[in-house]
């Protein structure tokens, strides 16, 4: 079945990671840069997750999964070496409602974590619905060098006219007209001439 393109607001939501070794160390990182509350539980953990957990970014619990982890939960994610934990745990969330990603193991997620190119609010994801995650690393990289961090400058300056315009009384077709016309390649290239000759 084909993937339904979302991008999750986390922010404040709990979200549980199973497992502390270094791929959920990059599941947590990616959980905290959207804000959710995670809670990890696991015998032991990396030093950053540690860390971590000592400045109160995560709560981690050191020992094993329990189904009881499951309360209150929005999301899990499973990242331990236990395929047998991984299925249980998968298991669970399905019969809770609660969105599992079970790490390389397409079959037991509800949702895949994508090669993320990202340049301030600027997300561009990229899924091989779990296919081929070196493919997506390999356009990640593509992406990478052809959008540049000039991008999130522009993206900043778009948004404040953005609000600007939904602040004037005029007509939705109008205004649809303008925010098409900040946001085209000519648009952009005038941003950067200007740019440009503001750092000579």
């Amino acid at each position: 079945m084909p993937l339904f393109p979302a991008f999750l607001k986390l922010a404040g939501r709990r979200c549980l990671v199973v497992g502390a070794g270094p791929i959920a160390e990059e599941k947590i990182d990616t959980l905290l840069r959207a804000g959710a509350k995670v809670r990890v539980v696991a015998p032991d953990a990396t030093d950053r997750v540690r860390a971590w957990a000592g400045t109160k970014k995560i709560r981690w619990e050191p020992r094993k999964f329990r189904p009881a982890d499951f309360a209150g939960v929005f999301l899990v994610v499973a990242a331990t070496s236990s395929p047998a934990l991984h299925a249980k745990i998968y298991r669970l969330a399905r019969r809770r409602g609660v969105l599992c990603n079970v790490v390389d193991d397409p079959a037991h997620c509800d949702f895949y974590y994508g090669a993320v190119v990202r340049r301030g609010e600027l997300q561009i994801a990229i899924s091989t619905g779990g296919h081929s995650p070196a493919l997506a690393q390999r356009l990640r990289k593509e992406l990478e060098q052809e959008i540049g961090a000039e991008y999130e400058q522009w993206l900043k300056k778009l948004g404040a006219a953005r609000k600007r315009l939904f602040a004037k009384t005029i007509s939705p077709v109008r205004r649809k007209s303008l925010l098409h016309r900040l946001a085209s390649e000519i648009s952009f290239e005038k941003f950067l001439r200007r740019r440009n000759a503001s750092k000579k």
